[in-house]
């Protein structure tokens, strides 16, 4: 659908945007049919009704089966045209696509701060390939933002604590607003950026022109190999205190007393930074929290590391990036998030 020409409405530049645009304008077009003759018959009933005579006895109105089946009918179609295509338009927006590239995005006041999967990292701009898809995994240092991007009719809220995501697939090169669309403090107006949009060749000439220190994988490697030493308890052999990482994402794993989850990103997030809430079978609650020792962003690189383990390596799907260096073998590594055992 084509909104260039409606003032002060924002281009139309993903995918799914003519969708939200369809269903907005069929809204309003619900809205000005049930208004315009809703406010005709009251100065109707006005005239047509007005008091000729005091004390006057009305004709008694009889009920009419035909007009209360049509008024009840009538709005039943429109209400479920209104869920369903809600729902179509939800389902569409929120699903993660599989195949798309990853970015990481971490809020802060007040600024955006975001990494390629393949290193390079920005500040209040994100590059992107055109007619590609994009998902953001997105979290907060400090109070809850919202990553918004009018253009492509997306919008999320970046929530402290947890990872929450969004995803786009642009279909138009250009530069696009992008805002924080939820009040974070007194600079709230002013964590603004932008969304570039390159051509495939454009783009990936951009990444080369930017030359990338670590990938999050070989960040969150050498943060688990050396710096935290998480690799000192999830070793395996005789030593081990920990459970083994390698393909631990995905899998379920059962607690202490009962209870089980699915090993996915919060999961090894909440793993890390609270380790003794919730303890696998098998292990004892031995693992010191990391919460203030580690930022978001190497949150993130350690999760990053923890999945390409898995054989989850988001570099692998970037059409046009160079792919990150495999992770080094994992038989001895052990689940980072477990209190020795997670």
């Amino acid at each position: 659908m084509q909104t260039d020409w409606i003032p002060l409405f924002p281009e139309s530049a993903s995918s799914f945007s003519w969708q939200i645009d369809a269903l907005y304008f069929y809204l309003i077009g619900i809205s000005v049919a049930f208004m315009i003759p809703i406010v005709a018959a009251i100065f109707w009933f006005i005239v047509r009704y007005r008091e000729r005579e005091k004390f006057a006895t009305p004709e008694e109105i009889h009920g009419s089966i035909v007009l209360e089946t049509v008024w009840s009918i009538i709005p039943f179609i429109i209400s479920m045209t209104i869920f369903l295509g809600g729902a179509v338009v939800y389902y569409t927006q929120y699903s993660m696509p599989d195949d798309a590239m990853q970015v990481y995005v971490v809020g802060k006041q007040w600024m955006w701060k975001i990494q390629h999967e393949t290193g390079q990292r920005e500040i209040n701009q994100l590059h992107v390939p055109v007619n590609t898809k994009v998902k953001l995994t997105m979290t907060t240092e400090d109070v809850l933002h919202d990553f918004s991007i009018p253009a492509f009719r997306t919008k999320a809220d970046v929530v402290p604590g947890r990872y929450t995501y969004l995803w786009f697939e642009a279909t138009k090169p250009g530069t696009y607003h992008l805002f924080c669309a939820e009040y974070c403090g007194l600079n709230h107006s002013g964590m603004i950026g932008s969304v570039v949009v390159l051509e495939q060749d454009d783009f990936e000439r951009w990444l080369q022109g930017n030359a990338a220190s670590q990938t999050p994988v070989e960040q969150g490697r050498d943060l688990f190999e050396n710096k935290l030493g998480c690799a000192s308890c999830h070793a395996g052999g005789s030593g081990q205190r920990g459970a083994v990482l390698e393909n631990i994402y995905g899998k379920e794993v059962k607690f202490v007393g009962g209870g089980t989850a699915i090993v996915n990103d919060e999961y090894l997030r909440n793993s890390i930074l609270n380790p003794s809430s919730q303890v696998v079978e098998g292990y004892q609650p031995i693992m010191p929290t990391f919460k203030g020792q580690v930022t978001e962003e190497q949150l993130m690189a350690l999760v990053a590391y923890i999945k390409s383990l898995s054989g989850v390596d988001a570099s692998a799907t970037a059409p046009s990036a160079p792919a990150a260096p495999a992770p080094a073998p994992a038989n001895n590594m052990g689940s980072n998030s477990n209190q020795g055992g997670r």
